[in-house]
C-alpha cells in the first residue's frame, strides 16, 4: 500500500465516521426508513409499471399510512389511555381479594394496589419520560417521521440504483458478491417479516385467550405482548403466565388452569413452530441469536433495534460464512 491509497483510505475513514456522527440522533428512524423500504419493494416492483416511478412511491407511503399507520396509532392511543388509568389506580382488577388471598396462604398483608401503581408508573417513565421529555420526544418524532417519509420515498424510487451501486464497490468477484447478497437478503426478510408475523399472530391468539377468561384491559396487555413476543421463549409467556395465576388468586382457579394450558398448548406452539418455519430456515439464526440481537439493538437505537439488531448479528454471519467459503479461492 502506497501513500495516496494510505491517504484514500483514511478519507474514507473520517468521512464514513463524520457521516455516522452527523446521522446518529436519527439513527434509528433512517434504519427504520431502510426496513420499510426494503418490505414495500416488492410491491413497489409490482406497481411501477402501472403509475411509474416517481408516483408509485408515493401511492404505497399513502397506502401504507391508511392500511398500517393509522390502526396502529388508534392500538397505541387505547394502549396510552388503558396505561393512564392504570396508573391512577383505576383497574377492574380484583386487588383486594389477591391480597386476601396472600393473607390466608402466607400471614403477610401486600398491598398489591401501590405496589401495582408503582410498576405502571414506573413503566408509564421507562416508555415517556417526564412532561419535558415527552415533549421533546414528541418533537424528534415529528422530525424522525418526516425524515422516514421522504427516506423511504427516495429508498423506493432509487433503491436498486444504491444497491446496483453498491455491487461495483464492493471489491469481491461478481459471484461472491451476488451469493453474499443473497445470504444477506434471506436474513433481512426472514427476520424482519417472520419477527414481525409470529410476534403478531402469538399476541393476537394470547390476547384472545385473555378476552376469553375475562382478563381486563385487553387491549393493554395484547399491546404489551406485540412487544414481548419479539423475543424467543419469553415473550408473551410474561403476561398470559402472571394472568393465569392473577385468575388462580381470586378464586377462579379453573379458568387459571385452562388459561395455562391454552398458554401452553396453543400460545406457545406459535413460537416454537411457526418461529422456526418462518425466521430460522430463512435466515438462518438461532433463536438465542436473535434474543441476544433484540436486547443489544433495543439498548443501542431504541425500539428500531428490535429488527436491527438480529438483521446486524444475520449479516454478519452471512460474511462470516463467505469468508469461510471464498477466502481461499479468493
Amino acid at each position: 500500500m502506497n501513500r495516496s491509497q494510505a491517504f484514500l483510505l483514511l478519507c474514507i475513514g473520517l468521512s464514513a465516521a463524520v457521516s455516522l456522527l452527523v446521522i446518529r440522533p436519527f439513527l434509528q428512524y433512517v434504519l427504520g426508513a431502510i426496513i420499510a423500504a426494503y418490505v414495500l419493494h416488492p410491491v413497489y416492483r409490482r406497481v411501477i409499471p402501472h403509475l411509474g416511478r416517481l408516483l408509485s412511491p408515493i401511492v404505497l407511503i399513502l397506502g401504507s399510512l391508511v392500511v398500517v399507520i393509522l390502526p396502529l396509532l388508534y392500538i397505541v392511543r387505547a394502549f396510552i389511555a388503558d396505561l393512564q388509568q392504570l396508573a391512577r389506580g383505576e383497574t377492574d382488577l380484583q386487588i383486594e381479594r389477591i391480597e386476601a388471598t396472600v393473607l390466608e396462604y402466607t400471614g403477610e398483608e401486600v398491598d398489591v394496589a401501590e405496589q401495582f401503581r408503582l410498576f405502571v408508573g414506573n413503566l408509564f417513565e421507562v416508555l415517556f419520560g417526564s412532561a419535558a421529555d415527552i415533549a421533546t420526544a414528541g418533537m424528534k418524532l415529528s422530525l424522525g417521521l418526516v425524515l422516514v417519509l421522504f427516506l423511504v420515498y427516495y429508498l423506493l424510487k432509487d433503491g436498486t440504483r444504491f444497491v446496483a451501486w453498491s455491487r461495483t464497490v464492493i471489491p469481491l468477484p461478481p459471484e461472491v458478491t451476488d451469493r453474499l447478497f443473497e445470504r444477506i437478503d434471506r436474513t433481512i426478510w426472514g427476520v424482519v417479516i417472520g419477527h414481525i408475523s409470529v410476534a403478531l399472530i402469538q399476541s393476537l391468539i394470547a390476547g384472545v385467550g385473555l378476552y376469553v377468561a375475562g382478563i381486563p384491559n385487553v387491549v393493554f396487555w395484547t399491546f404489551v405482548m406485540a412487544v414481548l413476543a419479539l423475543l424467543p421463549l419469553i415473550g408473551a409467556f410474561l403476561v398470559w403466565g402472571p394472568a393465569a395465576v392473577y385468575l388462580a388468586l381470586i378464586g377462579d382457579v379453573t379458568t387459571g388452569v385452562l388459561l395455562a394450558v391454552y398458554g401452553i398448548a396453543v400460545v406457545s406452539m406459535v413460537d416454537n413452530y411457526a418461529r422456526p418455519i418462518v425466521i430460522d430456515q430463512r435466515a438462518q439464526l438461532n433463536p438465542g441469536v436473535i434474543l441476544v440481537g433484540v436486547f443489544g439493538g433495543v439498548y443501542t437505537i431504541g425500539f428500531t433495534g428490535l429488527f436491527v439488531g438480529p438483521i446486524v448479528l444475520g449479516v454478519f454471519a452471512a460474511t462470516l460464512q463467505t469468508f469461510k467459503r471464498e477466502y481461499d479461492r479468493l
